[in-house]
């Protein structure tokens, strides 16, 4: 039999969710290889040398010195948001194909730069995680809309419900994270794009608002940000998008989804549950839920990395493109602009931000 070719990869930064994609790769994506890693942390190396050295991975606490790693093939880029685009454009002028965590960055212009740079090399296989779409309740219900079940999707409510942290963490992820709708909502607005795009044109955003109120954690307000958020945006062609996030939801991690449409309506997870069991007890009816995002999606996660490796190994596109992972960002981002500014942000129809004045004259 020939030998099966695998996919040569590295995995940079071994913190919570890096450490996770590594091991994915490691031991539940088959036609990928784990070769090497990358992390300037002493504590995650620590790590690292118990869980990935003893299989053969190379450790480095250098970015560059990890990317001249002998046959390295690709990177999944799972650092510190605000070296994601640094690091990927890295990867890209190195001649690696390349999985990043979402976003790209929190600065729409550091997308753009990204993007730029991946369109410059489309021998390279480039792609940002948005682990919703490799879920498979998600894939079902989209499917069923571009199969014509629910007419055309017109509204979408979605949300990224996150259990309370008590710690303090969620205050300090605040000063990089970019806020609330570009960390929490970023996959929500994904998915509007992905299920308004499912007659193959992707939509045009006209307009976003948000509110949100700060209920628990006050030093959220010195970053700009809030542990509740709202935001509305409104596409040009007659579509809208609803989102809600919380960093407060006690019982647990509750990410939900409807897509309706001018025939029915599809529902993602509107009962959560971890499990099968139900308890009937004299005090009511209970069920446990996830208590984090990686609960919820952890299989996602897997399958993402399994197309990845199927996209770069059989030479077909990525799941996910980069203009719409920019995309999200830049509505992720016009909704964190208006929760600080108080005020709703326009844009004319080739997405450029534009003042009121001008998309009422152009009504004229």
């Amino acid at each position: 039999m020939p030998e099966i070719r695998r996919l040569r990869m590295a995995a940079a930064g071994l913190g919570r969710m890096g450490a996770r994609h590594a091991n994915h790769f490691l031991h539940r994506t088959p036609k990928a290889e784990l070769v090497a890693a990358f992390t300037p942390d002493p504590k995650e190396i620590e790590w690292a040398r118990k869980n990935l050295e003893p299989w053969g991975v190379t450790l480095y606490m250098n970015y560059d010195e990890m990317l001249k790693h002998e046959g390295l093939e690709a990177v999944c880029i799972a650092t510190v948001t605000t070296v994601h685009a640094e690091q990927t454009i890295k990867a890209i002028e190195a001649g690696k194909h390349v999985l990043c965590e979402k976003p790209l960055s929190t600065k729409l212009e550091v997308c753009e730069k990204v993007l730029t740079t991946s369109s410059a090399h489309p021998e390279l296989k480039v792609m940002c995680g948005f682990s919703r779409r490799f879920d498979s309740s998600y894939l079902s219900a989209y499917n069923l809309t571009t199969s014509g079940s629910i007419g055309r999707p017109t509204i979408l409510r979605s949300q990224t419900c996150d259990k309370y942290d008590p710690s303090g963490f969620f205050v300090q992820y605040a000063e990089f994270s970019g806020g609330i709708f570009v960390d929490c909502n970023v996959h929500d607005i994904d998915l509007a794009l992905w299920f308004f795009s499912s007659d193959g044109k992707r939509p045009k955003i006209k307009s976003a608002m948000a509110v949100g109120v700060t209920a628990l954690e006050s030093g959220l307000e010195e970053h700009g940000d809030v542990d509740n958020g709202i935001g509305i945006v409104e596409f040009y062609d007659g579509q809208i998008a609803y989102f809600y996030s919380t960093r407060m939801n006690p019982p647990g991690q509750h990410d939900m989804t409807e897509i309706i449409g001018t025939k029915g309506k599809l529902s993602v997870n509107a009962h959560p549950t971890a499990g099968l069991l139900e308890s009937h007890l004299p005090s009511g009816i209970h069920r446990e839920i996830p208590q984090n995002y990686y609960e919820r999606f952890e299989h996602a996660f897997v399958e993402e990395a399994r197309q990845f490796t199927d996209a770069v190994l059989e030479n077909k596109n990525v799941p996910i493109d980069m203009e719409g992972s920019v995309e999200a960002v830049r509505i992720g981002v016009a909704l964190q602009d208006s929760l600080q500014l108080g005020k709703k942000i326009w844009f004319d129809r080739e997405g450029k931000r534009v003042e009121e004045e001008s998309i009422l004259k152009a009504r004229l």
